[in-house]
């Protein structure tokens, strides 16, 4: 049984420690700051430690032991988190989009003997390994489209939106730049920007350029695609207001001021829906074709466990990554991409096969 020490203990972290624990192949400690967090996972848990101070030193010494580190803390607390695992002689992944965060990691990976694994959700994270395995298999590709939104299945407020995973990820994605790759060259977009709009099963959606959604994608496919890029999907008018908050208002050098505005007036929700679609154009066989990968998650209900579709995506993401790792299906050391994952192995996988569902595409415009 492998021993896992799961950092952070909130929605996505509770969801985490109970799909590992009920595998029974994991035995996890979870850490966390509040001690009140582990009567969320008690059920889960071989044990809890209380995380006190930033101390990277300390926490190396805690984490010592464990075969390894699961991060589902905020973004900013990855490179110390990575820091400390590859000092402690730990695996380690996570689920940041940070952009600046993954290099610093990918460089802690070099010479590391264990691997370490950024990325490990739904976007960054699976997102990627879909564009990757529809794009291997054209001769040429010509543009690689990207789209995943998590959205309230019944929105009420202006924003049309409700919170369904952390704010800080959420205001960082808006305000830090996008990569992408245009006539075949890299490049950096700005957030919010690009707006375009597009149906799915007679709902009308918009999508916009965020930051981090890519992962390392543009490193793997430049010089073998066209066009590439990563937009997040959300109901019509969010990404004006957005605007009108971040930018005219200037909220974007204040983020701790919208942060407080977004968690006082926007309520969470369960009730929640995934969706996910990549859209690759290109030559195979000397034919111009389109392959298109689409789903649709739900919240679940059952087994006195209540999950929003965020947080199954997300959760499972990062379960299967570590289950395929400890199932030697991945690099044992160093850094580890998420394309380095083969769709039908994750598919396939028990945490993975959340995945497996398909849906129907009417229009992208």
């Amino acid at each position: 049984m492998k021993k896992i020490a799961l950092l952070g203990a909130g929605h996505i972290g509770q969801t985490i420690a109970r799909l590992l624990h009920d595998s029974g192949d994991y035995r996890v400690t979870v850490f966390d700051r509040s001690a009140q967090s582990y009567e969320a996972v008690r059920d889960y848990a071989h044990a809890f430690v209380e995380l006190t101070g930033n101390d990277t030193g300390s926490l190396q010494r805690a984490l010592t032991g464990f075969d390894a580190v699961v991060n589902a803390l905020p973004y900013t607390m990855a490179t110390s988190a990575a820091t400390a695992a590859v000092a402690a002689g730990c695996h380690y992944f996570d689920l940041t989009e940070d952009v600046a965060a993954t290099h610093a990691i990918a460089q802690l990976a070099e010479g590391a003997s264990t691997a370490l694994m950024p990325q490990c959700g739904l976007a960054p994270g699976f997102i990627a390994i879909a564009a990757h395995h529809l794009a291997a298999a054209f001769d040429r590709v010509d543009s690689v489209k990207m789209r995943v939104g998590a959205l309230p299945a019944f929105p009420t407020n202006s924003l049309k939106y409700n919170l369904t995973w952390s704010v800080d990820g959420l205001i960082n994605e808006y305000c830090q730049p996008c990569e992408a790759i245009r006539d075949g060259a890299r490049l950096s977009v700005q957030p919010l920007e690009d707006l375009e709009h597009f149906s799915l099963d007679g709902v009308e959606y918009e999508a916009f350029n965020t930051s981090g959604g890519l992962g390392t994608l543009c490193e793997t496919l430049a010089g073998r695609v066209r066009d590439l890029d990563y937009k997040s999907v959300r109901y019509p008018g969010h990404g004006a207001l957005m605007k009108v908050l971040l930018n005219e208002l200037r909220l974007k050098d204040d983020q701790e001021t919208i942060k407080t505005i977004l968690k006082r007036a926007i309520p969470s929700t369960l009730q929640d829906v995934v969706l996910i679609f990549v859209v690759v154009n290109g030559l195979r066989r000397g034919v111009l074709t389109q392959e298109v990968f689409a789903r649709k998650i739900f919240a679940e209900r059952n087994n006195g466990h209540s999950a929003s579709a965020i947080q199954i995506t997300t959760a499972s993401a990062i379960c299967a990554a570590v289950d395929m790792f400890f199932a030697k299906q991945l690099p044992q050391r160093g850094f580890v991409r998420q394309e380095q994952i083969a769709l039908p192995d994750f598919l396939a996988n028990r945490f993975g096969q959340v995945y497996a569902h398909s849906t129907h595409i009417e229009s992208l415009s």
